[in-house]
Parts: C-alpha cells; structure tokens; sequence
C-alpha cells in the first residue's frame, strides 16, 4: 500500500464518521510518530508533514554531521561524515543533513499495523464523541426509532445511527413498541461497557414529565412557570407541583390548557396517566391539602418533629384522600416529603362500617394498634389499602397483612 492510498483511504473513513479535520491530521501524525518511535527509537529529530486532502505524506529525519572519530556518532541526531558524504559528497562537519524517509522503508507489516491503528483510532474517538454528546444531553427528551424489541429493552437507532436503549425498567408498563414507530425518552444514563458507550434512555423518570411540559406549555419553557416538584407512579398517576412568579398567571390553568389541550398531549405520551397539577405553596397545610386533592379535609396536625402529618376527614372523603391502591396519598406524601396519615371525623353519624376493634378476637391486639397508629381505624379504612401499601406503610409482615385482609374481607361478604 503507497503513501496517498492509506492517507486517502483513512481521510474517506474519518470524514464517514464525521471527524473533524484538525482531528484527522493529529491522528495521523500521533501514529506515524509510533511508527518512528519503534524503527527510530527516538523521535524529536523527525518532522512530519501531511496534506489527507491531497493524500501526501512526508517524513524528514535531520541530523548533524560529526567527524567520524566523534564520540557523539552514536547519538540518534549525529551521522558520521562519511556517511553523510554518500547522501552529497559535499557535505562537512557542522552542517545538516535533512533525509526523506518513505512509507516503504518501515516494512510492509508496519505500514499494515498503522492503517489498522488509525481506523481504530478513528472508531475509538468516535465513540469518545457519542459518550460526550450523551453526558452533554442528560435528562434532555430523546427521539428514536424502534429497531428491535428483546424481553429485557428496547433498542432505538438516533438521528445519527447510533444504538441507544430503553430497558424494561425504565419503560410505562403499558407501553408497546413496534418496529419502525418513533419514541420519545429521556436521556437517564450513559454509561461505558467494554469502551463503548451504553445510552440508556428512561419513560419512568419524573424528569420525563418535566420535560415534556416544557415542550407542551410555552409558559414553562419561557421560565415564567416553574415546576418545583414531580412525583409519580408510572402509568398511573402523577402529581406536579407547580409555581408562577407572575401574579398575571394561573399556573395550573395554563398547564392544563384550554378544555385541557396541553395537559391531554401530556397524558396520551404517558399513556393516559392520570396527572394532578397542583399550585405550589410555602404554607404547609394548604400545600398538604391540594396534595391530597381531590379529598376535601376537616384538620390538619403537623408533625415536623417526626415528618408525619395527621389528615382528618369526613368518612365519605377518606377513599378520595386514600385513592385506588393508596395511589393518592402515597404520592401526595411524596409530593410533600412527609409520611401523610389518615383519620375519618364522624361528627357522631355512623356509616357502615366496623371498628376494627370490634376483630379482637380474631386478630392480634398489637396488630390492631399498629393499624391506628397510621390512621386506620375500621375495617374499610383498611381495606381501601391494597397488601403492598399497608406492608409499606405499616411495620407488619406480608402474611400478617394477607391475614388481616382475609379476616376483614369476610366481615363484608
């Protein structure tokens, strides 16, 4: 291989892969200089000089001329008169002698080891850009398009070719992916696996929604809205704390949108999770009762001490607060980073319902007064709870709750 048909064939690579020019010229001197350093040893003597537009490459070895009983004729800078003399043989002792060294002379396996080194230098560097454009992108929205679904991710192709993916962990749940169809996530994480970037994109984050605002709702982008906190149970439900420091705008009427425009393009992305866009506060109470919207609350006590807050409620308001699953109040506690307690007020009318007193006989004493403890007092205020939120919430084991569970259920039966 000459010189111009690797310097060709290496420019033709590097601009495939966008590689700067500047970048292609260090390249090729950085391997060169290898090349010179293993025949050479040394390498500060040598200039090299390239044109990859042209294809031309150029190696010059300078050294001085030193009378041949010198004792400097073995240093890697000297030559010997004599030999010099037979470069020009009017050369003497002094002056400079600047050789042309070709490709050739390095041997047809160096010349095979360099091409092989610049490619690779090429792909390495390459991903070294696509590791720093992804670190450079975090947390910002991504859109790719599906080119292959396996059980544990998806993998998407960018813009610009690149592999990245959504591992299942990081998807909605109800989320189902066809081939060829564009989706949008947020850049979670870039990692390096075996030195090559790993993207891994995220549909759960909560960053997610944020970002999707932003692109929905002019008012959030323009930094006139800010969205101080996002919680969510992906799929499901979220909770957005919002907050305008124009008292000209309503931050949740224009998060929502005309007839709900903006919130509904929200929704349908997130595959209708159901999103609660409160008015943020620096009042506690108020701020705890929108959390907990769309119940309707009698009192509040606050426990900073201990970042518990006991919610009182008439009973037909205790679902509402609690929600599906627990779903609401799970997320409202989230939202205000206080574990949030619920108590029905009766005013003295009685539902139908039973205290959970009234099971002494079939369920332990301290089990019961561990169900007070978080606001659970009869038997449907334990049952609005599913198994793993009264787990969760409670210091009772697993089959502790199935027991409970079991017991109250058949009560209503």
């Amino acid at each position: 291989m000459d010189t111009s048909t690797l310097i060709e064939s290496f420019a033709d690579f590097a601009k495939q892969k966008n590689i700067d020019r500047p970048t292609m010229i260090r390249i090729l001197e950085d391997v060169f200089r290898n090349m010179i350093r293993k025949k050479y040893v040394e390498d500060d003597n040598f200039d090299i000089i390239v044109n990859a537009d042209k294809g031309d490459l150029e190696i010059w070895r300078f050294r001085e001329i030193v009378d041949d009983n010198s004792e400097d004729i073995w240093d890697h800078d000297k030559i010997s008169l004599s030999e010099a003399q037979k470069i020009e043989p009017d050369f003497e002792v002094g002056e400079e002698v600047a050789e042309e060294i070709h490709l050739e002379d390095f041997g047809r396996r160096a010349v095979t080891t360099a091409r092989q080194t610049l490619m690779q230098r090429v792909k390495d560097l390459e991903k070294d850009i696509l590791y720093q454009k992804y670190k450079d992108l975090g947390d910002e929205i991504i859109t790719g398009e599906v080119y292959q679904v396996l059980s544990r991710e998806v993998l998407l192709i960018d813009a610009e070719g690149n592999e990245i993916s959504i591992p299942r962990s990081e998807q909605i749940q109800k989320d189902r992916y066809r081939k060829g169809e564009n989706v949008r996530a947020v850049v979670h994480k870039v990692d390096m696996v075996n030195g090559s970037p790993k993207i891994i994109l995220s549909r759960t984050s909560p960053v997610f929604i944020e970002r999707l605002f932003e692109q929905e709702v002019p008012e959030v982008y323009d930094g006139l809205i800010t969205i101080k906190k996002v919680v969510r149970e992906p799929g499901e439900r979220a909770k957005v704390a919002v907050e305008s420091y124009d008292d000209r705008i309503d931050p949740v009427g224009a998060c929502v949108g005309m007839k709900g425009s903006r919130i509904h393009a929200i929704v349908r992305e997130l595959q209708n999770e159901n999103i609660d866009v409160i008015n943020y506060t620096e009042n506690l109470e108020l701020y705890i009762q929108r959390a907990l919207s769309p119940a309707k609350i009698v009192s509040i006590k606050i426990d900073k001490e201990n970042s518990r807050v006991a919610v009182y409620l008439k009973p037909d308001q205790v679902s509402l607060a609690i929600g599906k699953g627990g779903l609401n109040i799970k997320l409202a506690s989230r939202l205000v980073g206080m574990e949030i307690d619920v108590f029905r007020e009766t005013d003295g009318v009685q539902e139908e319902d039973v205290d959970l007193d009234e099971f002494g006989d079939e369920i332990e004493s301290w089990v019961i007064d561990e169900l007070k403890r978080i606001g659970l007092d009869s038997a449907k205020s334990v049952l609005n709870l599913n198994k793993e939120e009264l787990v969760r919430r409670t210091d009772l084991e697993e089959e502790t709750v199935e027991g409970v569970l079991t017991v109250l259920k058949r009560e209503f039966e």
